[in-house]
């Protein structure tokens, strides 16, 4: 397991792994659903059938099977204006009335703070025991105040936090392959040793990563090199880990 972070042979064989896993992700961001772009699939529809919405399958193996409310908006740049209850509903349905079928992990991407979505997803994927919430933070004192509360709100619904990632933690120069720490640095592992979880890792500023997730592009394949791949999976092979082991 811990070759993952020792060389490339070990991040290739971790990665490996997480493609051979069905995935499902429903993007809990009503309001700016971006998950589908980051996929290139955001020109797709969804259709029903006998067991409800088909989700949207991406990957050369259709592995991963999307769902978000960007694939339901006739125009791309419509505006989400609703209130709680419709946003609730909505959630609802995305968790019971998708096809998902056998699923390793269902992920859930949520927007910042406590809103609505939280409390409407918390409620939703109850009956089915989540296994817990990953919470991001920039290295910031605002950030991190944020994510403090999102702390106190998982406490409050009984959601285990798997732990915390330190997300735009310091910029490493292409060239001369420098750490320069833009917005301060540490908030996400300090706070996670003050509320006694587990700090899965530091994703540093990556410039590759950000031209990967604008244009769609598999970021495993096209940028193997990049300062980002190491990080990210080493933070996935925790959270494999730790999942299984809680199910185990």
């Amino acid at each position: 397991m811990d070759g993952v972070t020792t060389g490339e042979k070990g991040i290739v064989w971790a990665w490996g792994r997480l493609d051979s896993l069905k995935v499902g992700i429903l993007d809990a961001d009503l309001c700016g659903p971006s998950v589908p772009r980051m996929f290139r699939v955001q020109d797709s529809d969804v259709h029903q059938c006998n067991s409800g919405w088909v989700p949207v399958f991406v990957g050369q193996d259709k592995n991963i099977s999307l769902m978000s409310i960007a694939f339901l908006l006739e125009k791309p740049d419509d505006a989400v204006v609703w209130r709680g209850p419709k946003k609730n509903a909505l959630i609802k349905q995305f968790v019971a009335d998708v096809a998902w079928g056998d699923l390793d992990f269902l992920i859930v991407d949520t927007p910042p703070g406590t809103s609505d979505e939280h409390i409407s997803t918390v409620e939703a994927l109850r009956p089915y025991k989540p296994l817990g919430a990953i919470l991001v933070t920039t290295p910031q004192a605002v950030s991190v105040g944020d994510v403090r509360r999102e702390l106190t709100f998982c406490k409050k619904t009984g959601l285990k936090v798997l732990g915390i990632v330190e997300n735009m933690s310091g910029f490493v120069c292409p060239h001369c392959s420098e750490c320069t720490n833009i917005f301060s640095k540490g908030g996400g592992e300090e706070l996670a040793k003050h509320a006694g979880v587990p700090f899965l890792g530091c994703v540093p500023l990556d410039p590759q990563l950000s031209q990967s997730l604008e244009e769609g592009k598999d970021f495993i394949q096209e940028f193997p090199k990049s300062a980002a791949f190491p990080a990210l999976a080493h933070i996935a092979q925790q959270v494999l880990d730790g999942t299984w082991q809680q199910s185990s």
